[in-house]
């Protein structure tokens, strides 16, 4: 479970964020109109708050995944393991060997999210997101049909602009009963739009020792191609310089793309708990766990001895607890801007496999409201 040291140049933006913040007028602490750094969940939980009429917010995040070895059920699996003991889906066509001589060893994700928010009445908040996001992911493969003798490695590279989310965000405080500061519970209604590509294609390495480019697995295309429905339900309060929260959130395709398929349901529950030691700074500790369905239909183009050209090795149940920050600065250039990080480890995957398991998570995230 490594966190890239690439992280840690990003460390020094939080200090000079808290010093500036430590600055802010403690006697507002009270102040049930005033902004708090805890007026909003920690940075991984989306659409987790509302703004009032006519005001808007802009932001940016940069999330980060890495993934490490391979699992199959609650069951960690080596390359060789899989080299030997993994049917291949497509054995029996042309070409392709009773197992899976293509084996993943590695992975990361970077996106860098780019949002709006506007309130459009006290009631009702619209945002938009859309992302741009590279991945890659490292293979072995080994030679021939049988045996673990390697023939070589190669990574396979994808970058571009991702799906975009359009939505609205609804005032349901009046089902807690009577009004109560600080304390909200919030309707989110959002569609993804396929704006992300789903045919990328890049060159590999064949246990035959052939080098084509044919289209990538499902894993490191870039958009799912379908338009998906994303309800989610956001409850949060506070007392003092204690705050809590939860969500429930789903997402749904409504039918398969062009090529033939449609990603698994998911359904994901979060809850955390936070701290405010001082007006402009929150501490948070949050779990979440994800529960998703396999890849529903085939793309017909994407053929190869690898797990993730299978739909099967897709989905799961996982679980993760993160810790995060959250500064707002109080004065000068820095009044209203938000610096927000979250870092995240897992406690439970039970993944539909072989398939490759999620390591560790980071966002950084920038926010403004005006």
């Amino acid at each position: 479970m490594t966190i890239y040291t690439k992280h840690a140049a990003l460390l020094p933006l939080g200090l000079l964020a808290y010093a500036l913040s430590a600055n802010s007028a403690q006697a507002h602490e009270d102040d049930a109109a005033a902004s708090h750094a805890m007026d909003h969940a920690p940075i991984g939980v989306m659409a987790d708050h509302r703004h009032s009429k006519g005001e808007w917010m802009l932001s940016y995040r940069y999330m980060s995944m890495t993934m490490d070895g391979n699992r199959d059920g609650r069951s960690q699996l080596s390359a060789e393991d899989i080299a030997t003991g993994s049917p291949n889906r497509f054995a029996g066509l042309p070409g392709q060997p009773p197992t899976l001589r293509v084996v993943p060893e590695h992975m990361t994700m970077d996106m860098h999210m780019f949002g709006a928010m506007y309130g459009l009445n006290e009631d009702v908040t619209l945002m938009v997101m859309t992302s741009y996001i590279e991945k890659e992911m490292h293979h072995t493969t080994f030679q021939g049909g049988a045996g673990t003798n390697i023939l070589g490695t190669f990574d396979v590279n994808t970058s571009g602009i991702g799906d975009t989310t359009l939505g609205a965000i609804f005032n349901f405080d009046s089902v807690l009963g009577a009004p109560k500061p600080r304390r909200t519970l919030s309707l989110t209604l959002a569609a993804s739009l396929p704006t992300g590509s789903n045919d990328e294609t890049a060159q590999i390495l064949t246990p035959t020792g052939a080098t084509p480019s044919p289209r990538t697995p499902y894993a490191m295309q870039i958009g799912t191609g379908t338009f998906d429905v994303k309800p989610s339900m956001t409850y949060s309060d506070r007392n003092g310089k204690l705050g809590w929260g939860g969500q429930l959130a789903a997402r749904a395709a409504l039918s398969p793309n062009d090529e033939g398929y449609r990603y698994g349901d998911s359904l994901t529950g979060t809850a955390w708990l936070a701290y405010e030691p001082r007006y402009g700074v929150s501490l948070s500790a949050r779990l979440s766990a994800r529960s998703q369905g396999r890849i529903d239909g085939i793309d017909p183009e994407i053929v190869a001895p690898v797990q993730t050209a299978d739909p099967d090795n897709y989905g799961g149940e996982q679980a993760f607890a993160y810790i995060g920050v959250n500064l707002l600065g109080q004065n000068g250039i820095v009044k209203g801007h938000r610096l927000a990080a979250e870092v995240g480890l897992p406690i439970m995957r039970d993944l539909n496999g072989p398939q490759l398991e999620t390591d560790s998570l980071f966002t950084l995230a920038w926010q403004k409201s005006f």
